[in-house]
């Protein structure tokens, strides 16, 4: 496959930051179609993607405290959610800069 070129590049490195609105699927999909055409589309979809593992694991935390009845728990979810918009979104909007992200919180899971 050809390599992607500059403007291809951004496009597809921001997707991966502003499909994690959309949860994990788009950056894994962008991260294993496209991490062999650019290393910038790879090292990008892969920290959207290590985000959304993170935000993931504070969902489950969230419906484990639910099912325990503790209180708050909505707001809680509703607080992941808009970090996690507010997060992806400056990430798209660095990556359309030509500049990398570094999301301010998230596990290294996928290497």
């Amino acid at each position: 496959m050809a390599d992607l070129d500059p403007a291809q590049t951004r496009q597809w490195a921001g997707l991966a930051h502003l499909g994690g609105i959309a949860f994990v699927l788009p950056s894994l999909i962008i991260w294993l179609v496209y991490r062999d055409r650019s290393a910038f589309v790879a090292q990008e979809a892969k920290k959207a993607l290590n985000f959304q593992v993170t935000v993931a694991i504070g969902y489950a935390i969230v419906l484990v405290l639910a099912v325990m009845s503790v209180p708050l728990t909505g707001l809680m979810r509703i607080a992941i959610f808009v970090t996690s918009a507010i997060f992806s979104i400056q990430g798209y909007l660095a990556v359309q800069r030509g500049q990398s992200y570094r999301y301010p919180f998230s596990l290294e899971l996928i290497s």
